[in-house]
């Protein structure tokens, strides 16, 4: 029986790589953001607060994070039910607003991005273009 596993982490650099390219993509379309990007275990490991983004777009920018880092999916498609399941489960840190996305490589869901403070639209946008430049960056293998 094996009691380790071999596992792929998102390191800090990883994190501020997603974290530049959605910036990069906040302040092409002009539009200032609160981005988070977590980790696996929803740890925060890198955040921005825009000049001109909106103070509460914080709270909301996280957890946007850490579900799609739980969920392993895109936040504001995620069924009611589920959401609510993982709302009790994790004492209400959980939303279904748009502008969440996991961060995955080989299978493994290592974190996730969570962007606020523009229409639900704009916020997937510069998420999409964050996760496109780490997708990028896996797929020349650029891990290091």
């Amino acid at each position: 029986m094996t009691l380790v596993r071999p596992t792929f982490k998102l390191t800090h650099r990883g994190a501020m790589l997603v974290l530049t390219a959605a910036i990069d993509a906040a302040q092409a379309m002009g539009v200032p953001q609160c981005i988070a990007v977590v980790d696996e275990g929803c740890n925060l490991l890198s955040f921005i607060r825009m000049d001109g983004s909106r103070v509460l777009s914080i709270e909301s920018a996280t957890r946007k994070a850490m579900t799609a880092a739980t969920t392993g999916q895109p936040t504001g498609g995620i069924s009611a039910d589920k959401v609510l399941l993982l709302a009790e489960a994790t004492s209400g840190r959980m939303t279904n607003l748009l502008g969440g996305l996991p961060l995955i490589a080989g299978g493994h869901i290592l974190g996730g991005i969570g962007v606020g403070s523009g229409t639900g639209e704009q916020d997937v946008e510069i998420a999409k273009a964050a996760v496109a430049a780490f997708d990028r960056h896996i797929d020349e293998g650029t891990l290091a």
